[in-house]
């Protein structure tokens, strides 16, 4: 064969794996918010579980509250969360919640430290590079292993990248004054200073991790980028007015966020999907900035969460229109819990 023909054939075999894995499809789980004990949710995790595990997905990604936020923050709840992941067949990536961290200064939480459960969740659920699961994958981390910044992850797969970010609930850990300070709360005022530190810090990590899985995304032609949290950011607010100017400071904790996913988005071809938990309604929306100047390529899927517990696949084609597509799962043997009954 002629060095011209060999050349041609090696360019032909490249263009055609990269056909192939652009076309490949894949599907994915979404889940988070449980089990609560408040609601008695444990015994229907199995159900849970088994649903999950009966399906073709690849893997899936927990959107953080291990437990409900009125119960302790003890060392238990995050060995249990562990075996709760490792029960499942395909990997898992989990992504922190307000209520293993954030809410643990409350009287009803324990008392902690916000900063030392912090510290504890990390060198206990990010030990490691490989997510949860009976089966395990390895996924980029911003930090070290088990250091700060560890929680947050980055995987791609078939044109599409998925990004796990720590913006817990609670006003991402940003404190608000003294009132905010001391509410139902054992904190100090050198503790609450010490959080707002943290949280300037982190919002700075998360942000500076955004923007370069953004640039990842676009040098690797990848058509659609997935974003991971558990914090509800406050996206329903220009719908209810009342009040809204007081739970509009209740969520400024989010803001230089927000600003930078827009930018980030806007200046993005392809489709953003933001994930989080933390309210427990599921629904698909397009709620950026507001309903008269739409972020076409943005959209919102709030997960299911306690007393709900069910899950949602993500069928995932990066040479489709949308990217994502998202089915509820609503699990039979917990249908009935949904209802109440």
């Amino acid at each position: 064969m002629s060095r011209t023909l060999l050349s041609l054939s090696v360019c032909a075999a490249a263009l055609s794996f990269a056909a192939t894995a652009q076309a490949e499809t894949f599907s994915m789980g979404l889940w988070g918010d449980m089990p609560y004990a408040k609601a008695d949710d444990a015994p229907h995790i199995p159900a849970l579980i088994a649903d999950m595990n009966a399906s073709d997905i690849a893997f899936s990604i927990y959107d953080g509250d291990i437990k409900d936020g009125s119960s302790k923050c003890t060392d238990d709840i995050y060995t249990d969360a562990i075996a709760m992941f490792d029960s499942l067949k395909a990997p898992v990536i989990y992504v922190p919640g307000d209520n293993e961290w954030t809410d643990c200064h409350r009287s009803n939480n324990g008392g902690y430290d916000n900063l030392e459960r912090l510290d504890h969740l990390r060198k206990t659920m990010f030990a490691s590079a490989e997510t949860f699961g009976s089966t395990k994958m390895a996924v980029e981390h911003q930090g070290a292993p088990a250091e700060k910044f560890a929680e947050n992850t980055r995987y791609e797969k078939a044109g599409a990248m998925f990004v796990g970010l720590n913006v817990p609930g609670s006003n991402n850990n940003k404190v608000n004054g003294d009132k905010d300070c001391t509410k139902k709360s054992e904190r100090t005022p050198a503790q609450c200073e010490a959080d707002n530190a943290e949280y300037t810090e982190r919002d700075a990590a998360n942000i500076a991790w955004m923007k370069d899985s953004f640039a990842k995304a676009k040098a690797n032609g990848d058509k659609g980028v997935m974003i991971v949290v558990q914090g509800d950011l406050g996206f329903d607010i220009p719908e209810t007015e009342d009040d809204s100017e007081a739970r509009l400071a209740d969520k400024d904790g989010y803001a230089a966020f927000l600003d930078a996913l827009m930018a980030e988005t806007k200046a993005y071809d392809g489709q953003v999907v933001l994930v989080h938990g933390d309210t427990h309604y599921f629904k698909i929306d397009k709620p950026l900035p507001d309903a008269s100047h739409m972020l076409a390529n943005f959209t919102r899927v709030q997960t299911f969460g306690s007393p709900n517990v069910h899950w949602l696949r993500v069928d995932v084609d990066a040479a489709s229109r949308n990217v994502f597509t998202f089915s509820p799962m609503i699990v039979a043997a917990n249908a009935t819990k949904s209802l109440g009954e």
